[in-house]
């Protein structure tokens, strides 16, 4: 059993095996559908709440950070770490290209999202943290924008030599999962305007095309409070 869980606010179908995911809507990066052929169970975890500081949940990952994957008695913590696992442990079920060089364009455009930008717009930065408390709550989407810009203007170089239907050509790897979910909580939570970076405005639309992606996003999620679906 794989226990997944995540904060979902601030993302071939043949079943491998059973899953727990532990999710709450809000998290920006992990609206990825990277359960598209897993049998699991969705549990969420209220960050606004403070659920990720039960003892429960800090068995699990003693920093308190979503999302967090259960398998059997084995546990992986954050986004990045949990994908890397899931393409080892099915490499039929692959998120990454085979060409090396690609591989490493997917692995820089995914930490460019999960380690310069998300860290940067996430709860502990803007409402539990510095920025709340030294700035005032009316800083917090500026802060957000500027920051989320400069990780969106490295995409765009880095991506655009490469990048085709989606972020690093004509097939959906590793990048697209942290993008999708990147872009939707930078127009939905930020109000960043995407007309400055054509490229990755370019793919959002092919994302929007995947259903699987759309299933993913935070608004569509289980624990989703109908005030924010409105």
């Amino acid at each position: 059993m794989v226990m997944v869980q995540m904060d979902r606010f601030d993302t071939n179908m043949d079943v491998v095996e059973a899953v727990e995911i532990d999710i709450d809507y809000r998290s920006g990066g992990n609206g990825d559908d990277i359960w598209r052929w897993l049998d699991y169970e969705y549990i969420a975890i209220n960050l606004l709440k403070g659920d990720q500081k039960s003892p429960e949940f800090l068995k699990l990952n003693p920093l308190g950070f979503v999302p967090v994957l259960v398998d059997g008695d084995f546990v992986v913590a954050d986004s990045f770490a949990i994908l890397l696992y899931l393409e080892e442990k099915y490499p039929q079920h692959p998120f990454l290209p085979k060409d090396f060089q690609k591989r490493a364009l997917n692995y820089q455009a995914a930490n460019l999202v999960s380690t310069n930008i998300q860290p940067l717009q996430n709860l502990p930065v803007l409402v539990n943290g510095y920025i709340h408390e030294k700035l005032g709550p009316n800083e917090k989407i500026p802060w957000a924008q500027t920051h989320i810009g400069k990780g969106f203007a490295a995409l765009e170089k880095l991506l655009e030599n490469y990048a085709g239907k989606y972020a690093t050509g004509n097939e959906v790897f590793l990048a697209d999962l942290f993008l999708a979910p990147q872009i939707d909580a930078a127009v939905r939570r930020f109000n960043v305007d995407m007309n400055e970076y054509p490229i990755l405005s370019r793919i959002n639309e092919a994302y929007k095309e995947l259903s699987a992606f759309q299933d993913a996003m935070p608004l569509k999620q289980p624990d989703t409070p109908p005030e924010a679906r409105a």
